[in-house]
């Protein structure tokens, strides 16, 4: 049976196609090699091969950003003592 090919072209980003090339390369495989293999598991799972997703910050990271914010802000208005460093810091706890 004779096997057909087809040429796929695309436009990538230089440094991120140097920078792929030089992964597969470690790993023994071409860009070539690598498009056929992600093409064959595109077809094997019906779909995407990987996880495509907008990762979003979890409740507990968004509420400690904005338990910063209000630190930040109290350091600035005077109403909480702030340090530079940590021997500062531990110089002021030591001398309480």
């Amino acid at each position: 049976m004779e096997t057909l090919t087809s040429a796929i072209n695309v436009q990538v980003d230089a440094r991120d196609k140097e920078q792929a090339t030089n992964i597969l390369k470690d790993l023994g495989i071409n860009m070539s090699t690598f498009i056929n293999m992600a093409i064959k598991q595109v077809i094997k799972k019906d779909g995407l091969p990987f996880e495509v997703s907008n990762p979003k910050p979890s409740k507990e990271l968004l509420e400690a950003l904005e338990e910063g914010e209000k630190v930040i802000q109290e350091v600035n208005s005077g109403k909480r003592k702030g340090y530079n460093n940590v021997n500062e810091m531990m110089k002021d706890i030591l001398n309480d």
